[in-house]
């Protein structure tokens, strides 16, 4: 069970998952911290923590199901001559989810005006669900990679768990920053707009590579820390 651990290749493949899971898990961060921003500030770390303890356990169930999950892509019906699979019907819906989550939070952010970002929209279980469910729809992929990646159940197992163990140390932080800046926010909520519609065009086979979503995002927050920055500079 424990070769692995002498072999080199095993943990190069350990390093790639992991960085893999971290870099695929940037938009989850984001989803999470605006939805635990509408809970009472002593609930939002505890929210963070078992949303995502949850997640990361739905995760390692879906690798301890590696059968399941290659099927996944197998087609399920035929519409106007494209093939749905199970993958493709859970990545649309996430999507169009992300859309109308991402739709509605601007909606109130441009008509509801900056009080109202402190109220108690959702309930405290209703985010953790929300946080586990988004999680499985975003690594859903990340986690068919792993299968091909590695044929050692436990290399991808760890790799899950230390991603999770970073993004617990960096949500905090991230969505502390996110609801200091409204701008920062708004940002956010276009670059979820922006997954959803990739989820939305990859259930239909239309392959978009991470990278231009991921340069797309950083660059964006380069820009936007630009503007920070200067904004901070008038006031000093």
């Amino acid at each position: 069970m424990f070769e692995w651990i002498a072999d080199p290749n095993a943990w190069l493949a350990l390093g790639t998952l992991t960085v893999l899971e971290i870099v695929l898990g940037i938009d989850n961060i984001i989803f999470l911290s605006l939805v635990v921003a509408k809970l009472p500030k002593h609930q939002q770390n505890t929210a963070r923590r078992l949303g995502l303890a949850g997640a990361m356990l739905m995760r390692l169930g879906l690798l301890a199901s590696i059968a399941w999950v290659i099927r996944l892509t197998d087609p399920l019906f035929t519409l106007m001559e494209h093939d749905f699979s199970l993958r493709d019907l859970i990545l649309l819906g996430g999507g169009l989810f992300l859309l109308w989550k991402s739709g509605m939070e601007i909606h109130e952010s441009i008509e509801g005006g900056a009080s109202e970002h402190k109220t108690n929209v959702h309930s405290f279980a209703g985010a953790i669900v929300q946080i586990m469910l988004l999680d499985i729809i975003f690594s859903l992929d990340s986690v068919i990679t792993a299968v091909g990646l590695s044929d050692h159940l436990i290399i991808m197992m760890a790799a899950v768990v230390i991603a999770v163990m970073v993004m617990m140390f960096a949500a905090r932080a991230i969505g502390d920053f996110v609801d200091r800046h409204p701008s920062v926010k708004m940002l956010a909520l276009a670059f979820l707009i922006l997954v959803g519609f990739t989820l939305i065009l990859e259930s239909f086979r239309i392959h978009i590579p991470k990278g231009y979503i991921y340069f797309a995002m950083f660059f964006s927050m380069a820009v936007e820390s630009l503007n920070l920055l200067r904004n901070k500079n008038k006031h000093t």
